[in-house]
């Protein structure tokens, strides 16, 4: 058989975390660390690996209901796990002692040595599409984040603004201070997306990134979730 689709092989190497292509991700598991990485989202994998349900330690619940908190399962073994998610793009990140908060609908998978914690917010839980519930990584190891297209990054530096709108927001820098504002006065605004306007956007204050997708709507999830 010969067509171009042969050239698209499976890539190689002990590399932890690799883009096997911008929408998938290439995990090299070596028996002694598992990777957590979002339900449902393995595609393919090689060698002894077996996936099974996590549940995160008392201390990192917080005080919501466990059915708030990640869906993850836990890869262990030996070989090489696919991931992807509706062939969304994929960032691999790198955590050194750096807080970092995400919508916990783009987080794709993260090494068992990274913390997290549920946050949201404020007032978001009571605004429909708005302050959905995010995630605060933190510690060393690495996570990888999912975008629907290719992301903006925006620098946000102390005694100025950035303003993104908040279904496009992916994540931002934990240090950042966060307001949640309409962009109108109309009273329609409280509905999500608004009427004839942009409805709602986060500010962002102080020094760190603003992560952006080109996309204002949140991606599609497992049935049930």
């Amino acid at each position: 058989m010969q067509s171009p689709l042969l050239d698209h092989t499976a890539l190689t190497g002990d590399r932890r975390y690799a883009l096997q292509n911008p929408q998938m991700l290439r995990v090299a598991l070596d028996g002694r660390t598992d990777v957590l990485a979002r339900t449902g989202a393995m595609v393919a994998h090689t060698g002894k690996v077996s996936f099974t349900s996590w549940a995160p330690p008392r201390g990192q619940r917080g005080r919501r209901r466990d059915t708030d908190a990640l869906d993850l399962m836990s890869c262990s073994g030996t070989g090489a796990v696919y991931l992807a998610n509706l062939a969304q793009h994929l960032h691999i990140l790198e955590l050194r002692q750096e807080r970092l908060t995400v919508t916990n609908s783009y987080l794709l998978a993260m090494d068992t040595t990274v913390d997290w914690r549920i946050v949201e917010i404020e007032n978001g839980e009571r605004i429909s599409g708005v302050g959905r519930r995010t995630v605060e990584l933190s510690g060393s190891g690495t996570t990888v984040l999912m975008t629907s297209g290719q992301p903006l990054v925006l620098r946000s530096e102390p005694g100025s603004y950035v303003y993104a709108d908040a279904d496009a927001v992916i994540g931002w820098s934990s240090g950042l201070e966060v307001q949640l504002q309409a962009q109108s006065s109309n009273t329609e605004a409280w509905r999500r997306r608004g009427t004839a306007t942009e409805g709602w956007e986060l500010s962002f204050t102080g020094a760190g990134h603003v992560i952006v997708q080109p996309n204002e709507l949140r991606p599609p999830q497992r049935p049930g979730r």
